[in-house]
């Protein structure tokens, strides 16, 4: 039977980019994956995989997700008490942390400790969002993570974002980018992933990240 992959519809993401990577990724690998963009709680509930994307503002897309009957506790249940591999993207990454600052401050999930605050590279040339091209450097936690220790080392990677990712915690700090400062570009812990970088723009490496994804088995 085929594996089911949901993508979490809350009107924040790039959705059918993000689906239509992860089915090529799939089909390469010869793997049967069935691939659900949906807002339904009882499908998340049902999920094999999950996969929470996100472009905006963070305290939109926390209120917009929430706004989603039995969402987060259907997330909550499937991802954190019952161990289904996670990964989130962009703002879905951030929404991960305790708390974003992002015009204002808001109630994150929680599941990785940390805060999501504005850049501030050290380099006053560079400009405020980080919208390039960047390596993502593993640190000797990432490169010890059954996901991500076949991935390359300095590959890059496709990033938009205005703020990012501090986590309390520095094991759960699985690789960096350099912008004006160290940026996590990779986080996680257990069956969660987060990656600030679009995968499903940043075409070898992201194609690469997205297939050891599916064959993580945490």
């Amino acid at each position: 039977m085929a594996e089911r992959l949901a993508i979490v519809d809350y009107g924040a993401g790039n959705l059918r980019s993000v689906a239509k990577a992860l089915e090529t990724v799939a089909r390469d690998m010869g793997r049967e994956l069935q691939v659900i963009v949906t807002a339904s709680a009882d499908t998340i509930a049902a999920a094999d995989r999950i996969v929470l994307p996100g472009v905006g503002a963070f305290g939109q897309c926390a209120a917009a997700l929430r706004a989603l009957p039995g969402m987060e506790a259907a997330l909550e249940r499937r991802v954190i008490e019952e161990g289904t591999p996670f990964l989130g993207v962009c703002v879905g990454m951030q929404l991960l942390a305790r708390r974003g600052s992002e015009h204002g401050s808001h109630r994150g999930l929680g599941w990785i400790p940390g805060e999501v605050v504005r850049l501030a590279p050290s380099d006053l040339l560079l400009k405020v969002p980080h919208m390039a091209w960047s390596p993502v450097r593993l640190t000797a936690e990432g490169a010890a993570h059954p996901a991500l220790s076949k991935l390359d080392d300095g590959g890059q990677a496709y990033f938009v974002h205005s703020y990012h990712f501090v986590p309390a915690d520095g094991t759960q700090l699985l690789g960096t980018c350099d912008y004006g400062g160290e940026v996590a570009a990779i986080i996680g812990g257990g069956n969660i992933l987060g990656v600030q970088f679009h995968p499903e723009k940043s075409q070898a490496y992201g194609l690469a990240f997205l297939r050891h994804f599916l064959e993580w088995r945490p």
